[in-house]
């Protein structure tokens, strides 16, 4: 499983189309996500503060059975490797979702993922 951080309103437009895609895939090529033991660094860095976002679980054998190229990638700014998926992720391939952010102050991953 691969996991993303992930808006509302890009969520709710995958609702409507069957598929998600974020501003990174047309920015870059491609969606960021990250492992299950990397979602919390990279909400620190990158969704510090932002409230209304989701966290959506991604299975990696249902891209590929759905034809969506991914590939982990090293990060240089991070020493780790990351799955980029260079495709919108079709709905059945999101098997759970989350409401995310901060709580008091603290960010933590949802219950199921302890």
């Amino acid at each position: 499983m691969t996991y993303r951080i992930a808006d509302w309103a890009d969520w709710k437009t995958a609702q409507a189309t069957g598929f998600f895609a974020s501003t990174d895939l047309a920015a870059e090529g491609f969606i960021h996500t990250s492992g299950q033991a990397q979602v919390l660094e990279t909400a620190r860095r990158y969704y510090a503060g932002r409230a209304a976002l989701l966290l959506l679980e991604i299975d990696e054998a249902v891209l590929s059975a759905a034809g969506v190229r991914h590939e982990r990638n090293w990060v240089n700014s991070r020493e780790a490797f990351f799955t980029h998926v260079f495709g919108p992720v079709p709905l059945g391939a999101i098997t759970r979702c989350w409401p995310f952010g901060e709580v008091n102050g603290q960010l933590s991953l949802p219950q199921e993922l302890l």
